[in-house]
């Protein structure tokens, strides 16, 4: 067994825990922010560790271009930013266990397999999504008159709104620093 499929079980395990798992989930930002990615990540390593093994020859056809297998993940991750999704996590046992499913197995073990095969352009149509998407739902969970999940009070919804605005900008200026500081370096034609 590799070293990073060992780590992901751990990662698994840990997260499991059900003092650390409850206080993930005492706070929406520790739920959404922290212990869903953190899922998502254990799924994601997860399948570096297996993509050589697993990925056969016959299945990269269907995944040439990394497009098909990313829209699993997508949805997915959709599904795990809306508020009944969150209120159904806590109040339901079988969605608490699909969340600790499908995280890992349909978000991070996607990426896993899609991420390398997708072209830059494709790369930074997703991340423009991820940043419009997270900021423009920050703002919805900041601003909304109402509690939007019946688990969590108002200001743990302000916070969260407020985490996801932040978040958008910090992966909107580093993805700039990115492109225009870190770039590749290009050869420049000599002046004329």
């Amino acid at each position: 067994m590799k070293p990073i499929v060992f780590i992901c079980f751990i990662l698994i395990a840990a997260l499991s825990i059900p003092q650390v798992r409850t206080g993930l989930e005492s706070t929406m930002v520790g739920q959404m922010v922290i212990q869903i990615p953190l899922l998502a990540f254990t799924g994601y390593l997860f399948g570096t560790g297996i993509r050589k093994h697993v990925w056969k020859p016959e299945g990269v056809q269907y995944n040439q271009n990394g497009i098909p297998v990313l829209l699993i993940a997508i949805f997915t991750s959709i599904f795990w930013l809306l508020p009944r999704s969150l209120d159904a996590a806590l109040n339901n046992t079988t969605f608490e266990l699909a969340k600790y499913l499908t995280a890992p197995l349909l978000i991070g073990l996607p990426l896993a397999f899609s991420w390398g095969r997708l072209t830059p352009i494709v790369k930074g149509f997703i991340w423009a999504n991820v940043i419009s998407m997270l900021f423009v739902m920050g703002w919805l969970y900041a601003n909304a008159p109402i509690r939007l999940c019946n688990n969590y009070l108002k200001g743990q919804q302000v916070n969260l709104g407020i985490t996801l605005i932040g978040l958008s900008l910090f992966f909107l200026f580093s993805l700039f620093f990115k492109a225009f500081f870190i770039g590749e370096k290009r050869i420049s034609p000599p002046l004329r």
